[in-house]
């Protein structure tokens, strides 16, 4: 299992509430729902064709 860099995040109080929520409809901790989601938002937007080439200088 690749290392996980710790980090702080600021969120919207209601924001987390909901996710805290969605997280235990799925059996998945906090933290666990917010990588799951990050990972989601991945992967679409690599399907999606949008993965910028950095510029050339």
């Amino acid at each position: 299992m690749a290392e996980k860099k710790a980090f702080i995040l600021r969120i919207n109080p209601d924001m987390l509430k909901e996710i805290e929520a969605w997280s235990a409809e799925e059996f998945r901790s906090t933290n666990g729902q917010i990588e799951y989601l990050l990972q989601q938002a991945l992967s679409a937007r690599k399907k999606a064709g949008k993965k910028k080439k950095p510029e050339q200088e």
